[in-house]
């Protein structure tokens, strides 16, 4: 039966129809009072004396009365709202500029510290890759060994183990096979991976009482051995003074060609030096120690801050880096520049733009 049917035959059942001719509207009115959920007019219909019936009738109209009054104060309050927007320009703090040259110290500066270092990773490349060695007497004598011997290879031994063969490192210095039972931490590779052997390069780190150790291993030599490098070369120049440091590397003038900020030149002494471990010296432009924070209503790279940077190329560090260029990092001024993990890297001979956008939100008050 449809829908539309059952109805039909539940009103017939439920009101005394009389004879062809439809239901009444009191007729109709009584039947849904019976039959709605809505108490008030149920009690209308089922009260008993005049009194009480008068009494649900009077709380019914007023409860409706009531439930028409709070619509139409929703209606009229939704279309009496008033909504303002006012747009207009305001000064900003400009954020600080932090900028590092990736070499961090000059090359021939500190190339005498570096000596003995730079001939056991010469010595490490050529046991890894065989490269040809030069006949000439000065180069056989700069490959020669010290009278002391190779003591980074002895302090942190470079190792190298086939893919196939488990436990088993061959030492780069005595060439000797061996097992290890230490730990294996496998590092990425930032270059791939070309050449021909099946052999995993890293190098072992050992606690002060050479009680646990660990084997950090790398798809590429080139990456371990860099990697290598750069262990023994902090801890070189983490013993140097700092003042010394900071002259050994790059000085604000040396790094700023030109400078210019919302138009008007700008020269180092509006930056801040920042001296990183990793990157050396680290100049800030708009720092919170300057005198005072400049601000800038205009958008754009025109009312920015514009430098071009002399990196001195000549100068870098072979075994160091394997990039030329410089990192910038955007960051606001109590804030500590973290160039190493968030810094963008800046190539040579490219013009680079770099744009930021300030989203600022506040909480109102109560309620």
């Amino acid at each position: 039966m449809a829908p539309g049917e059952k109805i039909k035959a539940k009103i017939k059942k439920n009101l005394p129809v009389r004879g062809p001719q439809a239901p009444t509207i009191k007729e109709l009115m009584r039947w849904y009072c019976l039959n709605t959920n809505t108490h008030g007019c149920r009690r209308i219909v089922v009260s008993r004396g005049r009194l009480r019936r008068l009494l649900w009738i009077l709380f019914t109209l007023t409860a409706v009365a009531l439930i028409f009054w709070q619509c139409a104060l929703l209606v009229a309050s939704f279309y009496t709202v008033s909504v303002s927007i006012k747009v207009h320009f305001q000064k900003l703090d400009f954020p600080a500029v932090t900028i590092c040259n990736i070499n961090p110290y000059k090359y021939s500066v500190v190339r005498d510290l570096l000596a003995d270092l730079e001939q056991e990773t010469r010595v490490a490349l050529k046991t890894l890759y065989g490269f040809p060695e030069n006949t000439s007497r000065r180069r056989r004598e700069a490959e020669s060994w010290n009278s002391e011997g190779p003591k980074f290879l002895r302090l942190v031994p470079l190792m190298a183990f086939s893919q196939d063969e488990t436990g088993e490192v061959r030492d780069f210095l005595t060439g000797r096979k061996r097992k290890f039972s230490g730990r294996i931490i496998h590092k990425a590779s930032d270059a791939m991976h070309v050449h021909g052997s099946k052999e995993v390069v890293g190098f072992r780190l050992c606690s002060n009482d050479t009680s646990h150790c660990a084997l950090y291993n790398f798809s590429s030599g080139i990456n371990a051995i860099q990697e290598w490098y750069k262990l023994h070369y902090m801890n070189i120049m983490a013993q140097v003074p700092l003042e010394k440091k900071i002259n050994m590397s790059y000085s604000a003038e040396e790094l700023l060609v030109t400078c210019l900020f919302d138009g008007v030149s700008c020269d180092a002494r509006n930056f801040t030096l920042f001296h990183h471990p990793m990157y050396g010296n680290c100049y800030t432009f708009n720092n919170r120690e300057n005198e005072t924070i400049l601000s800038t209503s205009m958008g754009g790279s025109e009312y920015g801050l514009q430098v071009i940077l002399n990196i001195n190329e000549e100068e870098y560090n072979p075994f160091l880096v394997s990039s030329s260029g410089a990192k910038v990092i955007v960051h606001r001024q109590d804030e500590y520049p973290f160039i190493e993990d968030v810094g963008t890297e800046i190539e040579p001979a490219m013009a680079t733009s770099i744009g930021m956008h300030l989203t600022e939100s506040f909480k109102l008050s109560e309620p």
